[in-house]
């Protein structure tokens, strides 16, 4: 089925939001990337920011998605799978706008100060992680392997903010995730899981 065209713009401004980022994006620059006039644009979208505030919702229905799905046949798993995706890597190939792209959504996060809606969106971003941080932890104890004075909402602010942190740092000074996801497997390790169960370097849980 072919895209609609509003789709087809939202994909546009991913791709032109990796090679222009934040600052320096246009209409133009979006049209440019779909073939459209900017004309075009304007019919569906009235302004940029409200081009953005779309583009940010459809983003957010992929975050869900993408957090609902995370595999593993147990919580503790599901709550490896879920740090190792969130911090997972950009492509090594050249035309990959993995890391290009992450830079751009950090400047879109300078302007929620200023852009109400901007920060309403984000803050839904980080609502979801969180609750379903909250959820996996709260799961992980019902089944016996998470530590069952762990408080769940503490948990998930610190996994969450710890997962944010990573992420900016990665932007900011192109530090790999490997370090900060070793830390965080190490907590999850020590300071989550019950005595007995251990967790294999691939994620896989064992008693």
């Amino acid at each position: 089925m072919p895209q609609e065209p509003a789709d087809d713009i939202v994909d546009a401004t991913y791709r032109a939001l990796c090679t222009h980022g934040y600052t320096d994006l246009t209409m133009q620059a979006i049209a440019d990337e779909c073939d459209k006039s900017k004309a075009a644009l304007h019919y569906h979208f009235d302004s940029k920011q409200e081009l953005l505030e779309t583009f940010l919702s459809h983003l957010l229905d992929d975050f869900e998605e993408h957090l609902a799905d995370v595999e593993g046949d147990d919580p503790v798993e599901r709550l490896f799978a879920l740090v190792d995706t969130m911090l997972v890597e950009p492509s090594a190939e050249e035309d990959a706008p993995d890391a290009e792209f992450k830079t751009a959504v950090l400047e879109l996060k300078a302007q929620a100060p200023y852009e109400p809606v901007y920060r309403e969106r984000l803050t839904l971003f980080d609502e979801r992680l969180r609750d379903r941080i909250e959820e996996l932890v709260a799961d992980g104890i019902e089944a016996g392997l998470v530590v069952p004075e762990r408080d769940p909402e503490d948990v998930a602010t610190f996994v969450k903010t710890y997962l944010t942190g990573a992420q900016t740092r990665f932007v900011a000074t192109g530090a790999p995730f490997e370090e900060s996801r070793r830390l965080l497997h190490e907590y999850i390790r020590t300071e989550l899981l019950v005595e007995g169960v251990d967790v294999k370097e691939s994620g896989e849980v064992t008693a």
